[in-house]
């Protein structure tokens, strides 16, 4: 096939693909900026009017390139170190006069590893990137000097405290920032930059003055105003350079979380005099070498274009956080050194990526999940035992609700990743779900004390279902590792939900410390929930969906309800529909295997991926929150879904391409095999196994695991004898039974 890089559009998600709910907006909130795979440099573009992303499609304005950056977050966060280009000499200060500078994106080229774009001022600026370092080269427009500005008090979130120090041609700093989503956690960047060229003319500016000074130290607070847009106001510091016009110039940098002589090592062992067209090629190449692991026979260009730039954004975050060294800041700001041939991880938006991105990482690259399962270990263990909930760099947010990070070690582990100390993290886990109140200045589970002794928590939907979710993770990893007392108690705690369930509504609804529950009930009503309401969180017992189908009816009603339930796919929460630009909406299009109807499945999967995902800038119609949105395509392109968190049942769906091979790291392949797959051939009428014909609508854990064969038969409809017999029933688990007789399927 083509070599698969030239199918990304890093554009995609910059723009607004749907509407804004109040969560985030109705954008993917990317950035199409140079990084390699799981770079922890990500030099990219920040408009001024900002997004989680740092970048606007709809803006034209450039505040500056800044050096890290979270990919598809609903608020801001990082945008660390933003460097602009501008030609001309520095006038006032940059703390006070705006040198914002204009594009058009007829100007702007994105890959893999590159980004360019020449200004209307005619400045062209051209990056690349290794994992820890990049390349900048300015082209300045003839007849006056070119000035680079480095705003050490850019960050988004505003700055604590800077510093940054010229000598000769190089430059040094750091900024003392964070702040994502308002959280007080703060963290410290490192850079060391060097220029090729001689520096003509230099200096700081601070507040409102501009001086010739090789040093400055500031702050600054935060630089947005209501409306999104980044603006100047007085304050902060940073320093300018100048240099002749006459050819390009050229800004070496390296980053680190843990010193600037960190941050100089990363740049000399990455690109010491690796010259800019070669870290391009060759970071390309580290793309390339990624996104085949899934290679494609045959398929539509714009398919192909959406499907591997879902995969490219899956493979961006968790970014690797340690030094070329192997050292890193943990969380208790010590420093730390990883083994030889490992990395420590950060940046986790556990309450998205456990519901698809984490699964896919640990089937796709099963080294690279084992590491972040480690990370996350070492991270809780730093602080005595304590789980976040969304980590950004080395620290603790709390931002969301529910504990997801037990589902995201259990998950890994049921892949079959195993090169972390899973009985270490177990106990680990135990300890923070065990926990009542604060401990390191952060309670994991609020409300922990009434869900311990009611099995819910009064008035919350959203946490007690997290916290089911959560102990069935501990639970499941229990029982692989042995430990049946463990397993049991979790597994009694799992089912809190079903406390929920009020038959007299046939809707999972608040419920009151009195056991009484909130009435009238509105299903629309987002009281006691988090991002959505009662009809979307209705489905989200997923460890347990045979005794909600018995709840409900039966088969035949629960068809109804899910019929109901996507007639709208992108509602938002404020409607008692699908809201599958959001995630406690993501794995319902599978529920119907319960239902025995696996044919609505395959209608669902196709709306949602012909009306909701797209090759273009307005190709997500929600945040991708680090590679979670993307990640619920790459699956159901694939044909299959992790529908369970903590476990590695897939659950069918027809693929989107006739030919699939896909390679995980560790050497196992999974071929999917679908001929005269087409828009009007599109429902599966049988499904063979590794040769085998089953009519079961998921596949054991084992097929993930070890890989094998899925061969797909298609026709204009479903056929009814595939998928809908009650022996077809995918597993469900409750405290008292296993998982199911069929052993082959544990």
């Amino acid at each position: 096939m083509t070599d698969p890089t030239a199918y990304v559009n890093p554009f995609v998600g910059t723009q607004d693909g749907g509407p804004d709910y109040g969560h985030g907006g109705g954008a993917g909130m990317t950035f199409p900026g140079a990084v390699a795979p799981f770079g922890m440099l990500q030099w990219s573009p920040d408009t001024v009017r900002t997004a989680g992303g740092g970048y606007k499609y709809e803006d034209n304005r450039l505040y500056g390139f800044s050096l890290t950056h979270i990919s598809g977050p609903g608020c801001t966060g990082a945008q660390d170190i933003p460097i602009l280009p501008i030609s001309g000499v520095i006038g006032s200060s940059p703390a006070e006069t705006s040198y914002h500078q204009t594009f058009h994106h007829r100007t702007e080229t994105a890959e893999p590893g590159y980004y360019r774009v020449t200004t209307t001022s005619g400045v062209t600026t051209e990056l690349t990137a290794t994992t820890r370092a990049g390349i900048a080269r300015f082209t300045f427009p003839p007849g006056r000097p070119g000035t680079v500005l480095i705003d050490i008090t850019g960050s988004v979130n505003g700055v604590d405290d800077a510093e940054a120090t010229i000598s000769g041609n190089a430059v040094s700093g750091w900024a003392h920032t964070g702040g994502f989503c308002a959280a007080p956690s703060r963290y410290r960047v490192y850079f060391h930059a060097v220029f090729d060229r001689p520096i003509t003319g230099s200096g700081v500016w601070q507040d409102n003055t501009v001086r010739r000074d090789t040093a400055v130290r500031g702050a600054a607070p935060t630089r947005r105003t209501d409306s999104g847009e980044l603006e100047v106001h007085g304050k902060g510091c940073g320093v300018y350079l100048q240099f002749d016009a006459d050819r390009p110039v050229e800004m070496r940098v390296g980053l680190s979380f843990v010193s600037i002589e960190g941050a100089r090592n990363n740049l000399d062992t990455e690109i010491g005099a690796t010259d800019f067209a070669a870290v391009r090629a060759g970071t390309r190449a580290q793309w390339q070498r990624q996104l085949e692991r899934i290679r494609i026979g045959d398929g539509a260009p714009d398919r192909l274009r959406t499907f591997y730039t879902a995969l490219y954004h899956c493979l961006l975050q968790p970014n690797i956080f340690d030094d070329a060294d192997g050292t890193y800041t943990g969380f208790d700001r010590q420093l730390h050194t990883v083994r030889p041939g490992h990395h420590h991880y950060a940046t986790f938006s556990g309450w998205d990526i456990y519901r698809g991105q984490a699964q896919l990482l640990a089937l796709l690259v099963p080294d690279v999940a084992a590491d972040i399962a480690r990370s996350m270990v070492d991270d809780a263990r730093a602080l005595g035992d304590v789980w976040d909930r969304w980590s950004h760099q080395n620290t603790v947010t709390g931002v969301m609700n529910g504990d997801p990070y037990h589902s995201i070690l259990a998950s890994i582990y049921a892949f079959g990743v195993r090169e972390f100390d899973a009985a270490e993290a177990l106990a680990s886990m135990v300890a923070g779900a065990d926990r009542i109140g604060e401990k390191s200045g952060y309670t994991e589970r609020p409300g922990n004390e009434e869900y311990l002794r009611l099995g819910y928590v009064p008035g919350k939907v959203s946490d007690t279902l997290e916290y089911c979710l959560a102990d069935f993770g501990i639970a499941q990893l229990a029982r692989r590792l042995g430990d049946d007392a463990t397993h049991r108690r979790f597994m009694q705690r799992a089912h809190g939900w079903q406390r929920l369930y009020n038959p007299r509504t046939g809707w999972i609804q608040p419920r009151h410390a009195d056991g009484s529950f909130a009435e009238p009930f509105d299903p629309a009503a987002t009281d006691g929930y988090v991002e959505g309401n009662g009809a979307q969180y209705h489905w989200m017992v997923f460890a347990d969906v045979g005794a909600l189908v018995e709840l409900m009816g039966g088969r035949e009603h629960t068809t109804a309800r899910l019929d109901e339930f996507f007639t709208e796919l992108n509602a938002g929460a404020d409607r008692p529909h699908a809201y599958l630009g959001n995630e406690p909406s993501l794995q319902t299009p599978w529920l119907y295997a319960w239902a025995g109807r696996p044919d609505r499945t395959q209608d669902v999967v196709h709306r949602v991926c012909t009306e909701l995902y797209r090759p273009t800038p307005d190709g997500l119609a929600g945040n991708d929150d680090l590679g979670s949105l993307s990640a619920w395509y790459v699956w159901a392109a694939l044909g299959f879904y992790p529908v369970i968190p903590g476990r590695a049942e897939l659950f069918v769906n027809q693929p989107a391409f006739p030919e699939i091979e896909v390679t995980r790291s560790s050497g196992q392949t999974i071929i999917v095999s679908a001929p005269g797959l087409c828009d009007s051939l599109r429902y599966i009428r049988s499904l063979s196994v590794d040769g085998t014909v089953t009519t079961r609508a998921w596949l054991p854990e084992s097929f993930a695991r070890d890989g094998g064969r899925l061969d797909f038969r298609l026709g204009p409809m479903g056929d009814l004898a595939y998928g809908t017999a009650e022996s077809d029933a995918p597993p469900s688990f409750d405290a008292g039974r296993l998982p199911h007789p069929d052993p082959t399927y544990d």
